[in-house]
């Protein structure tokens, strides 16, 4: 082996070194420091992930070809980065809590920790590699949804997390064994070439899509979802809905299109079925639910259907738009969790009821929330009617009309539910609205960013057309 090639794995060197020094920071500095470590980390990360933006990415492959860093990995880990900075603002107020019973850098060490599978998982060209990837996140999670440990719904989620988890893993790693069985490699580049159409392959295929529909939280391998989502910290919440949703996507995006494309008439009709279930369940569970972090985990269900249909595209089209529709997701979803998470730690309210007459008291919070239920929505001006217009265009270019008519449809009905928050804060009366609720800095800024995307994203298309020019894979 040749060691110098690590040093072609940048994103994931500089992200180590973070990792190291937050550790050290945490570990030997004066109590007195502490105070400076939910700064220090945000600091850093946003460095770390400006050094990515700055890197030259050669494309060339390394380790014998189980690794690469692409313009477009480069892309999707600056899109996961900028999802992990807000989570780590809006988290400062909830470390801060006496009830944490826990060193706070460990949250940082930890989320971090997860983010660098996912990293290895976007850049990954062998299915080896890319399980080691995917096991990275996974088990750093575990810990991070049981973190208040002391309440019982925390490690509660931990449990059914872990289970579904290994459950998968398990599945996945079977799948994987087969397309071994079948072709004798794992390298994505050498399946490319020889693979063809069997029994065993198509069964290994099935169940490394299986492994990623947890991931993902596709219908139907979603009833996980809701308890986690419930039990965990809002903060994580946050994150395994958005980032680590993310990561997923992208990396079943390419194993799917670069890997398995001469199989499209096998997996095409499989995601067509999942993302029709996926859409359509998601929604209708949403309409059903009073507590808000099981509203946002449907809410996240559904729009994980709508992310499968840049994978439809199978192209530079449905790339980009994955990719952009990954990042208004990440603004907007992480507005509402704040929104929720500010509401359920300062007055334990934690019911859609509970935000009747929200405006009244709390306007800016009620805002926020607004604009990003029109976000998720889909609703013109804001960023999410863009995601979707883009991402709908893409599968429409391959033919996909039934499909996305049908998610046209559906997304009246999500329009319905994210129109009851709204109508509980702007039209309902309440006799004993939540009280005025005073936020911290970190908590404004987080609100400030989220909003902030959710209105200008949108409206700034070279966001876009660099998204498409990363597009780099080889359909």
């Amino acid at each position: 082996m040749n060691y110098s090639e690590f040093l072609g794995m940048g994103a994931e060197l500089s992200l180590v070194v973070l990792i190291i020094l937050l550790f050290l920071y945490d570990t030997f500095a004066p109590s007195k420091c502490g105070k400076y470590l939910p700064a220090t980390a945000i600091i850093l990360l946003v460095l770390q992930t400006l050094f990515i933006g700055f890197s030259e990415n050669t494309g060339e492959q390394l380790f014998g070809g189980m690794y690469v860093n692409t313009d477009m990995t480069a892309a999707a880990k600056i899109i996961l980065n900028i999802g992990t900075v807000l989570v780590f603002i809006q988290s400062v107020p909830w470390l801060k809590e006496d009830d944490v019973r826990i060193r706070r850098g460990e949250y940082y060490i930890l989320t971090l920790m997860t983010l660098l599978g996912m990293y290895v998982m976007a850049s990954s060209q062998n299915f080896l590699l890319f399980f080691i990837g995917l096991e990275t996140a996974s088990l750093p999670m575990t810990v991070l949804v049981a973190f208040e440990k002391y309440r019982q719904n925390s490690y509660e989620a931990a449990t059914k997390y872990l289970f579904y988890a290994i459950f998968s893993s398990a599945l996945m790693l079977l799948g994987l064994s087969y397309i071994y069985g079948a072709e004798g490699t794992l390298y994505y580049a050498a399946l490319a070439r020889t693979i063809e159409i069997s029994p065993l392959m198509i069964l290994g295929l099935v169940f490394f899509i299986a492994g990623m529909g947890f991931k993902l939280s596709l219908v139907p391998f979603h009833l996980w979802t809701a308890d986690v989502y419930q039990g965990a910290p809002t903060t994580v919440t946050a994150y395994l809905s958005v980032i680590s949703k993310g990561a997923a996507a992208f990396a079943l995006m390419i194993a799917l299109t670069q890997v398995f494309a001469s199989l499209e008439q096998v997996w095409s009709w499989t995601m067509y079925a999942i993302i029709i279930l996926t859409i359509t369940v998601g929604n209708l569970f949403a309409i059903r639910q009073q507590n808000i972090k099981r509203f946002l985990a449907f809410s996240s269900i559904s729009q994980a259907g709508y992310i499968m249909l840049g994978i439809m595209a199978a192209d530079a089209y449905g790339a980009a738009s994955l990719l952009y529709y990954i990042l208004i997701y990440i603004f907007s979803n992480i507005a509402a969790f704040t929104v929720a998470g500010v509401i359920e730690r300062k007055s334990g309210k934690i019911c859609i009821d509970d935000y009747n007459g929200l405006y009244k008291t709390n306007p800016k919070l009620s805002v926020v929330m607004m604009l990003a239920m029109f976000s998720l929505g889909g609703i013109p001006p804001f960023a999410g009617f863009f995601s979707k217009f883009f991402i709908f265009y893409a599968a429409v270019g391959e033919g996909y009309y039934v499909l996305v008519l049908i998610a046209l449809l559906n997304t009246i009905i999500s329009l319905y539910y994210y129109l009851l928050v709204v109508k509980a804060m702007f039209l309902k009366e309440n006799d004993a609205p939540i009280a005025t609720l005073r936020s911290d800095d970190y908590t404004r800024t987080a609100l400030v960013l989220t909003t902030a995307g959710v209105i200008l994203i949108g409206l700034i298309s070279p966001v876009y057309d660099m998204l498409f020019k990363t597009a780099s894979l080889p359909f």
